[in-house]
């Protein structure tokens, strides 16, 4: 190489040093008086027009006197960029004036000098005006932020399934609410690397920029989101290090009030692309750590942009630069508004309800730049707005809808891989709309299979809002306000370990199972079915004892009953241990019922049985569901599975559940007015007492609204309203319930003691 440098450009080299690179190689040359850089790329068809685009800017600039950037330096022949051979292979060279000063990367930084870098970096921008270059305008760049979904082939490369998916999140918000805007933002010649490996700085000032080789004709924002990505991705608070090089490069340039609106979504685009390009460059070059040194960073920063609003950003970054924000309704309004057109029979959370304006996986978005920890909804089961679950929906959607009449390979295909999560017996499916369509369902099969009338159920049971789903829910029809138990419901005393009848009896579950089979036993005309969750939920997250449903459910059958199963609430999963709640009593059910979580927050419901109850059945009258196993449940019901399987979500609910419970009952041991922690996985209560041992449902009406306040998203539950219930998303980690334990905590210190 020594030899190609004297004779290509008359330099006599003293060293020469091979540099980091990420995809050309570079080299430190220096020689008596001055140091240079050598840079060489692959011969390809368009890189020579390129790289002379390169040096023609940096000539630009040099004429515009900002001597902050390199130098191009001439071949001996004329050229700035020259095919040559090099260890016998053909390379594209060029030489660079050295520029001297220590990287942002290696120093301290400090505020002042984030705010030099805004104006330094504006001013580069500014210079770039009458810049033009054919080849640039048409160069399509997987690191162009306007062209992210040329990087959407990486995603598949990324190792970790939760990883992957955070990345698809934030392709499906850039194709959503980037992309539409692209054409209306204004456009420059921009750097577009502005990271802390390619500026000089020294003390609090900025020495110069290096590295043109990303330069890109894109909308002008994508030069400020590329900065405050780099700027931020390895600090532990984002707008105190945004905030003065955003002031400063508006100080320049004044940003418009459309493209700081996209800022958070460019932010996360570039480190979504930062990621992919990791992950390709491990596939592709395994060996090159400094193609993936910065990944650690920009995984750290994605997940702090899943926790930031995006409309707290946008409101802190037009308040910083002095310009107006929308204007928002307040939630009175927003109430009155509401109220006009819907029954108040129909409740709002909260003593002060939440305007919700958006969600990712663990997290919900209120309209006014808040963020809630989601420790309550158990319809998004794993995860709000999973991009998974929606691209199965989108993609369906956009394919085909229709119904059961006709013949789709989605229905048996998705009805084939949820019956294989089943035991063999329950091998047919009736999809339905919702949890409580399929309970309903579900009595009527058991009373046409077995020619009876009579249902039992469980004190505090829920099972849906149908007039059959309340007839068989003693949560309903036994509310003050409910229509009474009608004579062919037989109710049977919850089977609960804490305060319950028989606590501290070494088999309470087996004791209340002989109450309730002597309760069948004077029940004339036998009976069609029971039906129980395997935690009662509205009886205030309640397992039921062990021992009950072994002991019940045979005398239920010797009474010509069928022994419904209630998942709605406990299924695929959210028990850690188990994928169905049933499974924790060692008993196989007649009937599943399943809802909710099956579709992720869209309508899915069914009910699984067997061969025999659905040949009684035929003989009725025809079913039919007009929505009921569309394609579009299928596909995301489908999804749905996989990403439980994928992401490993049953396992993490064991996991974190175990965890989160732990910290629960060390909490119970500090404070005596929490009676008991109980539940399975990600599906927990904990009932709240007085000094008197009896429900306090103050202090759980408190709490519910006090973390409401704090940010933090749980419910109540229970005979008494006094049971703090937690459900959250399957996505939930460890972290996540700390901050719900210290909540709780903190909380109960400053909770009023009864009189």
């Amino acid at each position: 190489m020594k030899d190609v440098i004297i004779k290509e450009f008359g330099i006599l080299p003293l060293e020469i040093k091979k540099l980091n690179g990420y995809e050309n190689e570079n080299y430190l040359i220096k020689t008596e008086d001055t140091r240079y850089i050598f840079k060489t790329y692959p011969a390809a068809k368009n890189t020579i027009s390129l790289l002379n685009a390169e040096c023609d800017a940096l000539l630009y600039l040099q004429n515009k006197k900002a001597a902050k950037t390199p130098l191009p330096v001439p071949f001996l022949s004329g050229e700035y960029v020259k095919a040559i051979g090099l260890e016998n292979t053909q390379k594209c060279c060029r030489m660079l004036s050295f520029l001297p000063g220590r990287f942002l990367g290696e120093i301290e930084p400090n505020k002042a000098l984030m705010g030099n870098l805004g104006t330094f970096l504006a001013g580069v921008n500014q210079k770039l005006i009458g810049f033009d270059s054919d080849a640039i305008r048409a160069r399509k760049y997987e690191w162009d932020l306007q062209n992210l979904s040329l990087n959407r082939k990486y995603i598949s490369t990324i190792p970790e399934p939760k990883q992957r998916q955070v990345v698809a999140y934030f392709f499906q918000k850039f194709d959503l609410l980037v992309a539409p805007i692209i054409p209306e933002l204004r456009k420059a010649y921009i750097h577009s690397d502005f990271n802390e490996w390619n500026v000089l700085v020294e003390e609090d000032q900025a020495l110069g920029l290096i590295d043109f080789g990303d330069m890109v004709y894109s909308p002008l924002v994508n030069e400020v989101a590329t900065a405050l990505s780099y700027l931020s991705y390895d600090k532990d608070s984002f707008f105190d290090w945004v905030t003065p090089f955003l002031k400063a490069y508006h100080k320049v340039i004044p940003l418009h009030k459309k493209e700081i609106g996209l800022l958070y979504y460019l932010i996360a685009t570039k480190l979504c692309i930062s990621v992919c390009q990791s992950a390709k460059a491990r596939v592709l070059q395994p060996e090159n750590k400094y193609a993936s040194a910065s990944e650690k960073n920009a995984w750290r920063m994605l997940h702090k942009l899943l926790v930031l609003n995006p409309i707290a950003v946008e409101n802190h970054f037009l308040e910083t630069l002095g310009l107006s924000k929308e204007k928002t309704v307040d939630v009175a309004q927003k109430i009155k508004a509401r109220e006009r057109h819907f029954s108040r029979v129909l409740s709002m959370s909260y003593k002060q309800p939440i305007y919700m304006s958006g969600a990712a996986f663990q997290y919900m978005y209120d309209g006014y730049g808040n963020t809630f920890l989601d420790a309550y909804n158990n319809i998004p089961h794993v995860g709000h707005s999973h991009p998974k679950v929606v691209a199965a929906g989108q993609k369906q959607m956009g394919t085909l809808n229709t119904n059961t009449r006709y013949l789709y390979d989605l229905l048996p295909k998705y009805a084939n891989v949820l019956l294989q999560k089943l035991p063999k017996k329950l091998n047919k499916i009736f999809f339905v709309n919702s949890g409580s369509e399929a309970n309903d369902l579900a009595i009527r099969m058991a009373k046409n299979h077995s020619g009876k009338e009579n249902i039992m159920v469980l004190e505090h049971g829920y099972h849906g809002h149908t007039q059959t789903g309340i007839d068989i829910s003693d949560y309903k029809f036994n509310n003050p306000k409910g229509q009474g138990k009608k004579s062919h419901i037989i109710k049977a005393p919850i089977p609960k370990e804490y305060m319950g009848r028989f606590e501290g009896s070494e088999q309470p579950g087996v004791l209340y199972a002989k109450e309730a089979i002597k309760q069948l036993n004077n029940t004339q005309n036998g009976i069609a079915a029971f039906i129980a969750e395997p935690i009662v939920g509205c009886g205030g997250q309640v397992p039921l004892a062990p021992g009950y449903l072994k002991t019940l459910y045979p005398e239920v059958r010797k009474k010509g009953g069928l022994c419904i199963s209630d998942e709605v609430q406990t299924g695929f999963g959210r028990l850690g241990s188990v994928f169905w709640g049933y499974e924790l009593h060692g008993v196989e059910p007649d009937i599943v019922v399943i809802g909710k979580p099956m579709g992720n927050g869209h309508p899915m419901g069914a009910v699984i049985t067997s061969e025999e109850v659905a040949t009684s059945f035929e003989k009725g009258v025809e079913f039919f569901s007009s929505f009921g196993g569309n394609p579009v449940s299928c596909a995301i019901g489908m999804a749905v599975l996989e990403v439980i399987e994928e992401e490993k979500l049953q396992q993490n609910a064991l996991e974190v559940g175990v965890y989160y419970t732990s910290l629960l009952k060390e909490l119970q041991k500090d404070d005596a007015r929490i009676g008991d922690v109980r539940g399975e996985g990600l599906f927990l209560g904990i009932e709240l007492i007085n000094e008197q041992d009896k429900p306090n449902t103050k202090l759980a009406q408190y709490l519910k609204n006090e973390l409401r306040k704090r940010h933090v998203l749980i419910s109540t539950d229970g005979p008494a309203d006094s049971v703090l219930k937690t459900k959250p998303p399957l996505v939930f980690n460890k972290t996540n319930a700390e901050l719900v334990v210290s909540e709780i905590s903190r909380a109960l210190k400053k909770a009023p003691r009864e009189e």
